[in-house]
């Protein structure tokens, strides 16, 4: 598709580009933002009213919040543990890569056609972000940006259905193992770019072919430097 007036910065209605969230959908964000870039640990234990008071919310949509994550997979209820962030498990880490090849594929496709100046602007500005983390080698800062660019990104193709099945693999996979691996953090950043700059090309084709070489680079280097690890579920198999 060449690249539209909207794309390069003709007329809209102003703020037609921006999402409204609930109390509920905001928490969600904010605690699943932190569990992927490691500031809520796994295993770790969440308490309502610590999250309430930083957010400034009441404690209902916190624990709204908590149910929907449970479900997700991002959160456990244990036996007199209260409720904890989910370990992961690594060895159904081929099963999860081929599902978010497949979904992820499709919500960026549907995002690639309903670009906008705006949410062009915004995930170049989320990859600065990792550029820099990357730079000062910040593994946190960097899967939290990781996080808001793929779900800016995702949120835009409005497919709620697709959009709640990707969150439920990102609750899985490993991200942790991912962004530690050496030069992995530089390369998320330039493959992000690549695609940007389709993007802004109007190239929407190759954008959504360089999106699915990203998420298929990190697997590959995934399985190149964990080779050990069973990709294919047999029973319990390691947590990490």
């Amino acid at each position: 598709m060449a690249a539209s007036s909207t794309r390069s910065g003709g007329s809209r209605t102003p703020g037609a580009d921006v999402v409204f969230k609930t109390k509920e959908a905001q928490v969600a964000d904010y605690i699943r933002e932190r569990i992927i870039s490691g500031e809520f640990h796994r295993g770790q234990k969440l308490k309502q009213a610590e999250i309430a008071k930083a957010l400034d919310f009441s404690i209902t949509p916190v624990r709204e919040a908590f149910k929907l994550l449970e479900a997700d997979g991002y959160l456990i209820g244990a036996s007199h543990r209260g409720v904890i962030v989910a370990p992961f498990q690594v060895n159904a880490v081929e099963e999860l890569f081929e599902l978010r090849l497949d979904l992820e594929t499709r919500l960026t496709t549907e995002a690639v056609a309903r670009m906008t100046p705006e949410t062009l602007d915004a995930l170049r500005r989320t990859d600065a972000e990792i550029a820099a983390a990357a730079e000062a080698q910040d593994h946190a800062a960097l899967r939290s940006a990781n996080y808001r660019f793929h779900f800016r990104l995702y949120e835009s193709a409005e497919q709620p259905q697709t959009l709640h099945f990707v969150r439920i693999l990102w609750a899985k996979y490993p991200f942790d193992l991912l962004t530690m691996m050496p030069h992995r953090p530089g390369q998320v950043a330039d493959e992000h770019r690549a695609f940007l700059d389709h993007l802004a090309a109007g190239e929407d084709k190759k954008a959504v072919r360089a999106m699915r070489a990203h998420i298929e680079s990190g697997w590959q280097r995934f399985r190149k430097q964990y080779g050990g690890v069973s990709a294919r579920p047999s029973g319990r198999g390691p947590a990490v």
